[in-house]
């Protein structure tokens, strides 16, 4: 009875074992779980439900679901070329913007983009070329009402503006915008703009203008600034020529002063030299007329003597000649040596 009995519950131990693995196998099976990353909708028997950051059982054949993907995916916009956008002042402008969008964590916008979208949300490029035709379109209706320096000088106002009306389109898939991202932002190539088209043609006869304009200004500048270095170095030039004939003259005249002080100079040595030898001359002079005086005294007796008074009287008239133009001969020849040195 006791074997009986310990068979029977080693049976519904085994029973209850595999009874179990079974149910943790269906549970598994058939229990869905939603991540942060995926979120779904059950759909089929008891209603659409939304399972959002929980779970669900999915039954085979009864139930459905719709993936949904909860992270932010990047969309980049390029739009240049001929593709380029036209703004208000007619211009085409080369435009790359990158845009960032996810599905709304609610249970109205995740059933809204699974509706809507569909599995594409699980598909970034599918969901791309879904949406980039809502994204150029925010592009060019903000831009049609900007002028090109307004969207380079107030792009956050811009980018304001072509959020809000992306964010527009974007809640009817139940998505939401979380921000927008200009890369770049410039002028077209002018080979670009169709002179046949009328907006083209118009943003290309206001830029050529410009382009003239801005290039005539500049040639200005050019020019002025050319003018202005040439006469700034005439001036120099006629400053240092100035210094140049300053500077001559100053060592011309210190050279005539020069000059001048050593003729003075000369004509001072010369003087003394001069007066020198005139004091010599005067002196042999009247040594000469002292010994010829003594002479005559001496010999004065005998010619009371013997002599004739005639021949003494004319022997003194003779020597008071001789006497009388020795001393004009020393003047003209002291005269003469005064002059030579200035004639020189």
């Amino acid at each position: 009875m006791s074997g009986q009995l310990i068979g029977a519950l080693i049976l519904w131990l085994i029973v209850a074992i595999i009874a179990i693995a079974i149910v943790v196998y269906l549970v598994n099976w058939l229990y869905r779980r939603s991540s942060k990353e995926a979120a779904f909708v059950r759909t089929g028997l008891a209603g659409e439900k939304v399972v959002i950051d929980s779970g669900a059982f999915v039954l085979p054949f009864i139930h459905d679901i719709t993936p949904v993907n909860m992270n932010v995916l990047q969309m980049r916009v390029h739009r240049g070329q001929d593709d380029a956008i036209i703004t208000r002042d007619r211009m085409r402008v080369d435009i790359d913007a990158d845009f960032y969008v996810r599905v709304r964590a609610t249970p109205e916008a995740v059933s809204l983009a699974a509706s809507t979208l569909g599995r594409r949300t699980m598909q970034p490029e599918t969901l791309h070329a879904l949406l980039s035709g809502k994204f150029v379109s925010a592009i060019r209706s903000v831009a049609s009402e900007m002028t090109m320096e307004d969207m380079h000088e107030q792009r956050g106002v811009y980018l304001a503006k072509v959020k809000e009306a992306a964010a527009e389109a974007l809640a009817q898939n139940g998505l939401e915008l979380e921000s927008v991202a200009l890369t770049n932002l410039d002028q077209t190539d002018l080979q670009y703009f169709n002179a046949s088209n009328r907006f083209d043609a118009e943003g290309l006869t206001h830029l050529i203008e410009q382009i003239e304009g801005r290039r005539k200004a500049r040639n200005d500048i050019e020019q002025d600034s050319m003018i202005k270095i040439r006469s700034r170095n005439l001036e120099a030039e006629k400053q240092s020529l100035e210094i140049e004939r300053e500077s001559e003259v100053a060592r011309l005249e210190q050279q005539r002063d020069v000059e001048v002080r050593r003729a003075v100079q000369r004509a001072e040595i010369a003087r003394e030299r001069a007066m020198r030898d005139t004091e010599a001359e005067q002196a042999q002079i009247n040594a000469r007329e002292e010994s010829r005086n003594r002479g005559s005294a001496m010999s004065a007796p005998s010619a009371r003597r013997g002599s004739p008074p005639s021949a003494t009287s004319a022997s003194v008239k003779s020597s008071a000649a001789r006497s009388s133009t020795r001393p004009r001969s020393l003047r003209a020849r002291r005269w003469r040596n005064r002059g030579s040195p200035m004639i020189s």
